[in-house]
Parts: structure tokens; sequence; C-alpha cells
């Protein structure tokens, strides 16, 4: 679909040059940038994914994950096929790297935006989440939907790589009310090796979001052997302290996807450590997931009371003053939006 108001900036001889993406494409007439998903034609972007999510669900806020933002609550959530990024470990390749690997992509949900509104609130849900693939390619649509949502009541959430241009970060911030970020690595060479991307512009994102008052938290996932060093854990809890100390960041385990079936699965045990360095570096809210732990419960930094238990997907509050955000055995402020109001107000 040809879209307007399109991300991208026009050239000579019909060429246009995409100002979604951290990779700047520069896209000849009848070609897509590297995501596969945003076509040039006759010097127009034809967002040929546009109004065709290829995944669909109803999915608790916390499977994003999201830990400070409306627990509790659902996310109607969508994605498409294409990515900007090569990662030999995507867990969602099937979608994300269809175009490079020659898969069908004939099958997807007729969803515009007005429709994908309608089936959120038939769902009873709180949010609509951008996922499964990476949003930023497909801005427009999320776009437009998001507006439609905010219209409706309803938040809006992406789940990102992070290479977002502060261009795209500030009409971004006109309807997204939350982004988990993934922080894949904190070396420019894992980067570079492992996703055929740079960490810099992650950085950026991470920063820029937070600039424009968009909750932000940040996920990494630990692989055995490629970024799990304790140097690294504490360079990049460092770079994090320094743009909130109190930004959840969430350590997750690696399991063999795709392209990088010779690693193991990360061990509890070395999550565990991880966290615990990140905690020294003084971050407030570490979590660890894709294990069985105590540590994807939110606790209060100051007295260390429970505050939030997580079982699986589920949240239970427990000594969380939900209505003021606040730790109901110290009064301690806790960061996070904890209830519609805050959102609407933040």
């Amino acid at each position: 679909m040809i879209v307007r108001w399109p991300l991208v900036k026009k050239l000579k001889n019909n060429y246009i040059q995409c100002l979604a993406c951290s990779r700047h494409c520069i896209i000849p007439p009848g070609e897509t940038g590297v995501c596969g998903v945003r076509k040039n034609v006759n010097g127009k972007l034809d967002l040929i994914v546009y109004g065709k999510p290829a995944a669909l669900g109803i999915d608790p806020i916390e499977k994003k994950p999201l830990f400070h933002f409306l627990p509790g609550t659902t996310a109607y959530s969508l994605g498409t096929y294409g990515c900007n990024f090569m990662c030999q470990f995507c867990q969602n390749w099937e979608l994300s790297q269809a175009y490079r690997e020659g898969l069908d992509t004939s099958f997807y949900y007729d969803l515009p935006p007005k429709i994908v509104v309608q089936e959120a609130k038939r769902y009873s849900a709180s949010t609509i989440a951008y996922t499964y693939n990476e949003p930023i390619i497909w801005y427009e649509y999320a776009r437009d939907i998001g507006r439609l949502a905010r219209k409706e009541g309803l938040f809006n959430v992406f789940v990102s790589s992070g290479y977002e241009t502060k261009t795209a970060w500030a009409h971004l911030a006109r309807f997204l009310d939350a982004v988990n970020i993934d922080l894949k690595a904190f070396t420019d060479k894992f980067y570079r090796q492992y996703t055929k991307a740079t960490l810099k512009p992650v950085l950026e994102s991470i920063k820029e979001a937070k600039k424009r008052g968009i909750w932000v938290e940040v996920t990494t996932l630990i692989i055995p052997g490629l970024n799990d060093s304790e140097d690294e854990i504490r360079e990049a809890a460092r770079f994090l302290k320094s743009v909130d100390p109190e930004m959840p960041w969430h350590l997750t385990a690696f399991h063999p996807d795709y392209k990088m079936l010779d690693r193991p699965r990360t061990r509890a045990e070395e999550l565990i450590k991880l966290r615990k360095v990140a905690l020294e570096e003084g971050l407030s809210y570490v979590y660890v997931g894709n294990v069985q732990t105590d540590y994807e419960n939110t606790y209060c930094p100051k007295c260390g009371a429970l505050l939030v238990r997580r079982e699986g997907f589920k949240s239970f509050v427990v000594n969380l003053d939900v209505e003021h955000g606040t730790c109901r055995r110290c009064g301690e402020k806790i960061a996070g939006i904890w209830n519609k109001k805050m959102a609407i107000e933040k």
C-alpha cells in the first residue's frame, strides 16, 4: 500500500531515503530497503505489509517483557514479515527472516488499523503491542493504529531492536507509551558479527526514548560465551545507570535457534550471577527471564519488600500501592506506570 506521510525523504531520479531506522537506506525505484518491506514505487513508499500482519496474539503485558507498565493487563499483539536486523539467534526468524530465507509470505490477516483497534477492544486489551518482528520497519501502519488506539483509550507499546532514528522517535512519541528495547550485547563486534548492525544507534535509542517521555525497559538475551562476561555486563549496567538507574533490565536465557544451534542454553545460575553484577553497579530493578527463579519478582530497592510476585506471565501485587506507585512498607516511590491514570498523565 502506498502510504501517506511516510517516514522517507525524496531524492533525485525517484530515489527515496528511509528515515525510519539507522541504516538510512537509499532505495532505488522498484527496490526495497534492507528490511524487505519498505519499497520504492515511482518515488513513493509502498509499505508492502501495511494492514497485513502475519502474527497475532492476546498476550500478558509481562510477556513483552514489560514489568513496570500496567501489570496484570493484556496486550493485543501483532507483527509482520521482515526485519532490519539479521540476528543469527533470532527466535522469530520465520517472520523476521522470511524474505531472506525465501519462505512463503502469502499468509497474512487482512486488518486495517480501524479493525485492529476494534479487535483489541473486543478482547478487552488495555494495550496494542507492536511486536514479533521489528515494528519500526512498518512504522506507518503502527502509527495509524496507534493514533486510533489513543482516541479509544488504548495504550501502545513497541518491542524493538532499538535502531530507530531520532526523527522516528520524535514521531513515535506522539502515540507510543512504552517500549522494550533489545540491547543484544555491549560490543560493536558482537553486533557486526551476529546481527549485521552496530551498537551505537541502539544506545542512542535508549537515551532518546527516555528523553521523549516513553517508558523504557531493556532486555538482553544472554548467550553463553558471546555476551555473558561479567566485564561486559558491568559496562552495560553502567551505561543504563547513566540513562536512568531505575530503568528495568531483563537478563533472559538463550535457547538454540535459527543459525545458532551450537550454543548451550543459558543456565539460571549464570543469569543470577550476572543480575548480582548489575545490581552492584547501581541498577534498581534487574530481572532474570526464560528460566524458573524468584528474580522475576519486583522488590523494593529501599526496604526489600516483595512488591509484585510473578509466576509465568502472571503478576500478583503484594506490597505495591498501585494507585500511588509506592511501597506499602516504607513509602518508597517505585518507578513505573502502574495504573491507567499514570499512563494517561505521563
